[in-house]
């Protein structure tokens, strides 16, 4: 059992003025879990959250992590522009990108954001576009296998990220020789772990590298970046990492490994935002072949992740929460694909047409992997505040949004700019 953050008589309201599906997410919980995050790192003085804009790039959403203390780590030129926007900048932003258009680079120096190279390529791409910064990062691939405790988390080895050991070596020497002053090192080696063991193993792996840089170079690295990979519980069956225990992990190996004044990072997205967001969606049809089917409002281009993960999602029937889930159903949109489900042969309470479903843990890499196949408009955003009111913080899509590239067809305009 999941337990949802929004109640039925909350959703009553909500969809008398907001039509289904729409992405909701409760303010509260984002609240709290990022002033528990940062009172975690707390033993470090240079800590700081560099929030993963990708993960759920809204305004509102990012003014919320900034009055908590958090900065933004962008991937891209409009995630740059929509943190500058909301009023983050110089060290509020880390720039952590791969294969990066000049245009790009560009914009990260005007900001003053924290670049953090990929590639060691990257570092002539960089300076031909817009001059070495004093501080500056690189981003290290081990290689291999990433193994905790004899269990394979990942496979750095096959990932299209980081450096490796002698190109970071190779790469901070010819930065310093351009101006660089202030180093910066960061890796990202396995996704949604649900361990407590994962950050201080990442940790470790960081400061050792720093010590055998400053024994190798002379150069001292001033902060290292844990980057995401801290997951959650998608399975109600499935226990949540506790960071205060992750943080004491990396506090020890920070000790153990002599790391002095070395300030750390973190850019958590699904950490900061998954369990606090949800996708509301209605009932609409019901058919049964040789399957039961519960056809909804929503679709693969609200959240893809089942679609393409076949990633789990708990599926929560408004109003029927204590009731037995013993009909066997398949819950589906209405894209013309066959892997448009939220749940496969999933036991849940009997559905009827009208009823809604909270799919959870959507607030992260949910509305902002969405897309327009089919000619699906993007649902609205809405915030359930502190104080129970909630917010349009994202209007829905509507048909002239969809049609709008197409304004170079004059003859066209008419029919297709409509606004609702």
């Amino acid at each position: 059992m999941k337990n949802t953050f929004v109640t039925a008589e909350q959703l009553e309201r909500i969809t008398a003025e907001f039509p289904t599906p729409f992405h909701l997410y409760d303010e509260r919980g984002i609240r709290e879990n990022a002033r528990r995050l940062l009172k975690a790192f707390s033993w470090n003085k240079g800590y700081r959250e560099f929030f993963a804009v990708k993960a759920t790039p809204n305004p509102t959403i990012l003014r919320i992590l900034r009055d908590e203390g958090c900065g933004v780590d962008c991937s891209s030129r409009t995630e740059l522009m929509l943190a500058d926007a909301v009023g983050f900048g110089g060290n509020e932003i880390m720039f952590s990108s791969n294969q990066t258009p000049d245009n790009e680079y560009i914009l990260a120096r005007k900001l003053n954001a924290t670049i953090n190279l990929d590639d060691y390529g990257q570092i002539d791409s960089l300076e031909h576009a817009a001059g070495i910064p004093e501080t500056i990062s690189m981003r290290f691939n081990p290689g291999g296998d990433f193994v905790i405790n004899n269990s394979i988390m990942d496979r750095p080895g096959d990932s299209k990220f980081g450096c490796t050991e002698e190109q970071i070596i190779s790469g901070y020497k010819r930065l310093y020789a351009l101006g660089a002053r202030r180093f910066g090192l960061h890796a990202f080696l396995a996704s949604n772990t649900i361990t407590n063991e994962y950050y201080p193993a990442v940790a470790r792996t960081l400061f050792e590298l720093a010590n055998h840089i400053k024994k190798e170079t002379g150069i001292h690295v001033s902060f290292v970046n844990l980057s995401g990979g801290v997951g959650i519980p998608y399975r109600p069956e499935q226990e949540p990492c506790n960071i205060e225990i992750i943080a004491d992990g990396v506090h020890k190996a920070y000790v153990e490994c002599g790391m002095e004044d070395v300030s750390i990072c973190t850019e958590l997205g699904r950490y900061m935002l998954g369990p606090y967001g949800c996708l509301i969606t209605r009932c609409i049809h019901k058919k049964q072949t040789y399957k039961d089917y519960v056809g909804v409002d929503a679709c693969a281009a609200n959240l893809m992740r089942p679609a393409i993960y076949k990633a789990y999602h708990h599926i929560t029937v408004i109003g029927k929460e204590n009731a037995a889930h013993d009909h066997l159903y398949d819950v589906v949109g209405s894209l013309c694909e066959n892997n448009d489900k939220f749940c496969i042969d999933r036991y849940l309470p009997e559905i009827e047409v009208g009823d809604l479903l909270c799919i959870h843990d959507a607030g992260a890499h949910g509305f902002s992997m969405g897309y327009n196949y089919n000619g699906k408009l993007r649902s609205a955003e809405l915030l359930l505040c502190e104080d129970g009111s909630v917010r349009l913080i994202r209007r829905a899509e509507v048909p002239a949004d969809y049609f709008a590239t197409l304004d170079i067809y004059p003859e066209l305009s008419e029919k297709l700019m409509i606004r609702e």
